[in-house]
């Protein structure tokens, strides 16, 4: 039976579905004249001097007008944060919340020097640039034109915006964070034996780490269990020593 995509969407890790989530409705509510784009845009001056702070994370969630372009991206974006969140991260959800927030200072940190306003379409080839050094022998296709290794996609989706006259500011700013990520999270570490990027302890107690949960709830069950066996009382409190 064909997935619906209610069952699409619920399927979701949780960061992939939150993500396009607040994506998809902050694009909508501008196309729809609920939301102001000139409300959510990047602008140094206006979060620093004026202290508009969500501007610091709105301009992540604005793709474009609704329309080919921005189904493009959504599908982008929910492809491969989901296959990172479900591959890469699984069972990891901070250490990928971590990634993000990385990717995102780091792009908020140059976009005063680039002029880009908006930030999700550089985040988005952050993602697909990590997916792809870690998964160096996946074998892709182009149109069906010629193949290729995963870790060259960002390079051939580049070209392609070159093709568009598109400008390749925003996707060369994605890959330059997602490959300070990749080097500091996966080459570093092997060179020195030192592990510079730590997930913070708040992010491991939002979303603990799937063994945690499940030794969390191992416990549960046993301290359950003990207060059970501990009402039969007697001897029956301790039926194996009846073997003794």
């Amino acid at each position: 039976m064909a997935q619906t995509i209610e069952d699409w969407y619920k399927q979701m890790p949780i960061i992939t579905r939150s993500y396009l989530t607040l994506s998809f409705l902050t694009t909508a509510g501008i196309a729809l004249d609920v939301i102001s784009p000139y409300s959510v845009y990047f602008n140094a001056k206006l979060i620093f001097q004026r202290f508009q702070l969500w501007r610091l994370f709105t301009n992540f969630f604005y793709f474009g007008h609704l329309g080919l372009d921005f189904l493009f991206h959504m599908f982008f974006l929910s492809r491969y944060c989901k296959l990172l969140e479900e591959t890469s991260f699984r069972g990891r959800t901070a250490d990928f919340f971590y990634m993000l927030i990385f990717g995102g200072v780091l792009l908020t940190t140059a976009a005063p020097f680039v002029n880009i306003q908006f930030l999700g379409h550089s985040l988005t080839f952050m993602m697909v640039y990590v997916w792809g050094r870690r998964n160096p022998y996946v074998q892709m296709s182009f149109l069906g034109l010629f193949n290729f290794t995963a870790p060259y996609l960002p390079w051939v989706l580049l070209g392609f915006s070159l093709m568009l006259g598109s400008s390749p500011v925003v996707d060369l700013l994605g890959m330059a964070a997602g490959h300070a990520y990749f080097y500091l999270e996966d080459v570093y570490p092997r060179l020195t034996g030192r592990r510079l990027l730590k997930t913070p302890a708040l992010l491991k107690a939002i979303f603990p780490d799937d063994d945690v949960v499940v030794d969390l709830r191992a416990r549960q069950a046993a301290a359950v269990g003990g207060v059970v066996g501990g009402a039969w009382g007697g001897d029956e409190a301790r039926p194996n020593e009846r073997n003794d």
